[in-house]
């Protein structure tokens, strides 16, 4: 098992209310660093760590006021920003369709939650990146926007594709800035947004069509993360880090 220490180190977590962005949160505390946890969602019970190791900030990442006020803060509470994961992300089972038919206040909506916030938070974390002599990013998107899909939903899928081009962009731009920025890209993977998974039956059946015999958890694509965070990938920037149990072996 890899051991990880981010003692010293702070970084800011989208989505961390619940499945892979609580999951990275977690494990970073429990790793010695600081989080600033940000999410629509109510504060997690029985987080782990100290108490004045997180910060956790409850509010909409389309507020781009809000996340430069968050971001802003925790920097002065923890005097560093040195890492940023962006997981936030939002599945509108029956809304996201086909581009011929969607509704385009819905592609908005999730272009605004998805990759919009994405900007939001690097324009903010980005500075004190830089004042701190470095750091990390890592972003999420998805292997839906890697292959075709018989039920598309494609404001999803184009804007997690957009979120790869953004970060191979802020790589090249950052690298000598000594920031790195990578892109996860999770397959099939069992957490609160697959509620629609509410069976044995209906898992077994996804884990059926991946070749390594499983759907995801959020530990492994957190575990992904954390590499690519760590300074063990120092000298890894703008790459496509594809976690899907080889699904797009298929």
């Amino acid at each position: 098992m890899i051991r990880y220490d981010f003692t010293g180190r702070v970084a800011v977590v989208t989505g961390a209310g619940g499945g892979m962005g609580l999951e990275i949160a977690t494990l970073i505390l429990e790793a010695g660093g600081r989080v600033v946890m940000i999410d629509l969602k109510p504060e997690p019970a029985d987080l782990p760590g100290d108490p004045d190791q997180r910060l956790y900030a409850q509010g909409d990442l389309t507020d781009a006021a809000f996340v430069t006020e968050t971001i802003n803060h925790a920097a002065e509470r923890f005097g560093r920003i040195d890492y940023l994961a962006n997981v936030a992300g939002v599945i509108l089972f029956g809304k996201d369709v086909s581009l011929l038919d969607i509704d385009l206040d819905v592609w908005d909506r999730v272009f605004d939650i998805t990759l919009k916030s994405m900007v939001h938070t690097a324009r903010a974390a980005v500075p004190h990146m830089k004042a701190a002599g470095g750091g990390a990013m890592v972003h999420f998107s998805t292997v839906q926007c890697l292959r075709g899909d018989p039920a598309p939903q494609d404001a999803y899928s184009t804007s997690k594709a957009g979120v790869g081009a953004l970060s191979r962009s802020l790589a090249m731009q950052l690298a000598t800035d000594g920031i790195r920025s990578n892109t996860i890209y999770p397959g099939p993977s069992q957490t609160p947004m697959q509620d629609r998974w509410d069976s044995a039956d209906k898992v077994d059946a996804v884990a059926d069509v991946i070749p390594l015999g499983r759907v995801g958890t959020a530990k492994d694509m957190a575990n992904a993360a954390l590499f690519l965070l760590s300074d063990n990938a120092g000298y890894i920037t703008g790459i496509d880090l594809v976690v899907d149990g080889g699904l797009l072996l298929r």
